[in-house]
């Protein structure tokens, strides 16, 4: 077996399986071979560069491939020198950062040199120069033309991604919905004949002046020549500012002959492994609607999804950072996107592969091995029994049940908890209350009647365990009275087909496309057409007042949705498929677009609900935020990602079964501690995270521990918060914990972030200090019994933590029963300063 083949069949080979072959070889090999192995190879692409018009330019991508198959870039640290016919008077120049721009017609030659014996070290692997350079140089073919008598500057295709290069038609500035400073645009340049008119024809014409193209008022405030409130925008030495202003030279016409569409992009690499502190430049290529190709890498925009792992600056430079790990890079021009995806791998770090419960197991010890982060230790019993009761029920376990788990000898106890968590009442109130959340139970819009039935509905689908796909079919497609028990308050609370089209996306679908309502969405392939294309299945949908109250949801017959601007109708068609050839089967449209939804191959339904089970369980989704599914935005685990979805197909939409995989899985059991390796990861589920309890289960597990249980107003006593199906129920304690009001899909809504006001209300609040200090409370029945202070330290560790103090932890309390204090009192500090502990208010 050849060292190829040794490496795609272990397990290196496949952590990096679906990447390119040159990456996954590189990091099978770049830790150890010696520097006086590396001969190199250098590459320019292009080979060939030709120029067309005084504002074109060409980034060259210099790079260095080395034998264990890693690239390097040597880009900003090449030499560049033009080889004329004319040396004085060169036909372009190259910068230091390796972009051609054009100075005369005419052809010449580009070499470059680079010291590869240097330029491919890798100091972070140990590596050390050649003692003796080793320079290596290539030739680029150059051709400048056009620049004469140059093609006329298009609007729609040149100067609008001028604008949006420099933010001007951003949402924070002229493009946002009221403009700025009496000039508006449209966001990012969605509507050009709009753009046109504001800058030609309005504010008196002023703001371009083709008889004296430097005057107008657009340029001169764009360059910071006159004082502007965005600050310098179009230097004027940059290609931008030329390009705009031989517009305005031109005469600022609207369209230009034989202009036409931008079809795609390419960049160059799509991937790359980098190391820290080391370099990638990007280069992007526009392909027009004639096949002619053009570098755009100046006009493009570039964002980092992941800002901690590698960062890019606006000419398309990424250089990554300390932390090991995957990012992103979102590429745009035109409204087109690209991803430039980097992997930053931690060297020389090898660990013992841990065992594997199941396919989560291997799919994520794949991933740490490929960039070098060793997993954390499986988590002791007692930080399980607490984190499964937490995250599976929302409730706390008390000292009886943490009592007899930890002293339980079978080794099949965590599996048969889920078990048995899963069927527990609790179960179905907190995840009623969760999808309450998302789908907008709320009281104002959805009437109290309505909301409790719905409510109802949830928490007996959950019992029930509905399989998903019908639980999701009977909501899309409900009909009836709104008060009856079922989802009827769903189309109470969002009524129009345009408020359903983006909320039923960003559901079920994990698709954002609120942008696409007025404009091209800037991250995603998504336009007017598809937003309004599927706001077309929830026409024909009639509210009939019922008599007694509440509405009848009735289906009368849709029609297609007309484009808001063109006035045209938008054929009614699902995200990135096919319109349904005709809808003369049924009068409900809704029908259609489910049947879609639910087919095998559809690439979001599964993947959208098993990223949001996994973000609840392990504090973050696969992909963050967990309602945002598009190609610039990728999992950080892709072959996990895709595994979870097919296994909830497997399951036939199971719920209770898909999350009894994931509780069994060692990654859900491994321990919040870390170790040197994994410390700043954050994205690839070496260790567990800490998270904050939810509101509603916190101010539970405060009643719990105490005794006494929240008395909510206008509810019967012995309600719990997570059964409280009112969004809009006075409570001071729900407002400074975050609960949601339920006023969008968003999961985002929830607020977790810790404050000084919740601090104060722990420590202090009249609220929490009644619990303490009540006769029927838990302390009071402590401090009257029998126990000993070290017994009493122990049941109220076993009720609030789930384990035994440790022995610093009962040192401490104890101390609160010393020289005779008041037993009662001691009881009652040693509960507050629990309850004030972050091992209390987290899930570990």
């Amino acid at each position: 077996m050849t060292q190829t083949d040794k490496f795609r069949h272990g397990r290196l080979g496949r952590a990096l399986r679906g990447h390119a072959p040159w990456l996954a070889f590189a990091v099978l090999l770049a830790a150890t071979l010696p520097a006086e192995l590396k001969a190199q190879e250098l590459s320019v692409s292009p080979a060939r560069v030709s120029l067309h018009g005084p504002e074109s330019s060409q980034q060259l991508l210099v790079t260095i491939v080395r034998p264990d198959g890693l690239r390097v870039d040597a880009t900003r640290v090449a030499k560049y020198r033009l080889e004329s016919p004319v040396a004085e008077d060169p036909v372009a120049e190259v910068t230091e950062q390796g972009l051609i721009q054009p100075t005369r017609e005419g052809t010449a030659s580009i070499h470059v040199e680079v010291d590869v014996a240097s330029a491919s070290v890798l100091p972070e692997l140990g590596e050390t120069p050649a003692t003796q350079p080793d320079l290596r140089s290539v030739l680029v073919e150059l051709e400048v033309r056009e620049l004469a008598q140059p093609r006329p500057v298009s609007f729609r295709y040149d100067v609008i991604p001028s604008l949006t290069k420099a933010r001007c038609n951003s949402g924070g500035c002229h493009g946002k919905a009221e403009g700025k400073g009496g000039f508006k645009l449209s966001v990012f340049g969605f509507d050009p004949e709009a753009d046109h008119a504001a800058l030609v024809k309005e504010g008196r014409g002023r703001r371009v002046f083709s008889a004296a193209p430097a005057r107008s008022l657009f340029l001169l405030k764009g360059s910071a020549a006159i004082p502007h409130g965005g600050g310098l925008k179009l230097p004027a030495d940059s290609l931008r500012y030329q390009r705009v202003e031989r517009w305005v030279r031109e005469g600022a016409s609207f369209a230009v002959q034989d202009e036409g569409p931008i079809r795609a992009i390419e960049i160059e690499p799509k991937e790359q492994v980098l190391h820290t502190g080391a370099t990638q430049q990007i280069q992007v290529t526009a392909i027009d609607h004639n096949g002619k190709r053009r570098c755009v890498t100046v006009e493009a925009e570039y964002e980092s999804n992941e800002l901690v792992i590698a960062t890019v600056e606006e000419d398309g430079l990424v250089e990554a950072s300390q932390v090991p790990g995957e990012a992103a890079i979102l590429v745009r021009y035109m409204n087109h996107v690209a991803v430039c995806r980097i992997t930053h791998p931690r060297p020389g770090v090898t660990f013992e592969r841990p065992p594997e419960t199941n396919f989560i197991d291997g799919l994520v010890w794949n991933k740490l091995e490929g960039l070098g982060i060793a997993p954390s230790d499986r988590v002791d019993d007692a930080t399980f029994l607490r984190r499964v009761f937490l995250d599976t029920i929302g409730t706390l376990p008390n000292a009886e049940e943490s009592r007899a788990f930890l002293h339980s000898p079978d080794p099949a106890k965590r599996s048969k908890l889920i078990d048995e968590l899963l069927e527990r009442s609790e179960y179905a109130d907190y995840w009623a209350m969760k999808w309450s959340n998302i789908l907008r139970v709320e009281r104002s819009k959805a009437a109290a009647a309505g909301a409790l039935a719905m409510t109802r509905w949830l928490r007996r689908q959950i019992t029930e365990n509905r399989p998903y796909d019908e639980f999701v079919s009977d909501i899309l497609t409900v009909q009836g009275h709104t008060f009856g028990e079922g989802p009827g308050a769903f189309y109470r609370v969002m009524r129009s087909p345009e408020e359903l089209s983006r909320s039923v996306s960003q559901l079920f679908l994990g698709v954002r496309i609120e942008c696409a309502q007025c404009h091209q969405h800037p991250s995603e392939r998504w336009g007017q057409e598809d937003y309004f294309g599927l706001a077309g299945f929830f026409t024909g949908l009639d509210h009939k007042a019922a008599p007694g109250g509440g509405e009848i949801l009735m289906v009368t017959g849709g029609k297609d949705v007309l484009h808001p601007r063109s006035r045209e109708a938008v054929p009614a068609r699902p995200l990135g498929a096919e319109s349904p050839s005709d809808f003369s089967d049924t009068r409900d449209r809704r029908v259609k677009l489910v049947e879609w939804m639910i087919e095998p191959d559809n690439p979001y339904f599964a993947t959208v609900i098993a990223n949001r089970l996994w973000a609840h369980y392990f504090g973050r989704g696969l992909v963050e935020p967990v309602d945002d599914l598009r190609a610039t935005n990728p999992p950080t685990n892709e072959p996990l990602m895709d595994a979870l979805a097919q296994h909830l197909r497997d399951v036939n939409y199971d719920l209770k079964a898909f999350t009894r995989t994931i509780l069994n899985s060692r990654v859900y059991q491994l321990s919040a501690k870390t170790n040197e390796s994994n410390a700043r990861d954050v994205q690839n589920f070496s260790h567990s995270l800490e998270k904050a309890l939810p509101a509603e289960v916190l101010l539970d597990a405060i009643g719990q521990v105490t005794g006494v249980g929240e008395k909510f107003i206008g509810w019967p006593e012995g309600y719990r918060a997570i059964q409280v199906w009112d969004s809009s129920l006075a409570s001071y304690f729900f407002r400074i914990f975050g609960r949601p009001k339920r006023f969008t899909v968003c999961e985002c809504e929830r607020s977790n972030e810790p404050s000084i006001t919740q601090a104060l209300h722990l420590i202090n609040s009249t609220e929490i200090s009644s619990k303490l200090r009540s006769r029927s409370g838990h302390a009071y029945a402590l401090a009257t019994s029998s126990l000993s202070p070290v017994e009493v330290i122990e049941e109220i560790y076993l009720g609030s933590l789930a384990r035994y103090p440790r022995p610093s932890e009962r040192e401490a309390m104890l101390s609160a029963f010393a020289d005779g204090r008041d037993r009662r009192q001691a009881v009652e500090d040693v509960l507050w300063a629990v309850i004030n502990s972050k091992s209390f208010i987290y899930n570990h």
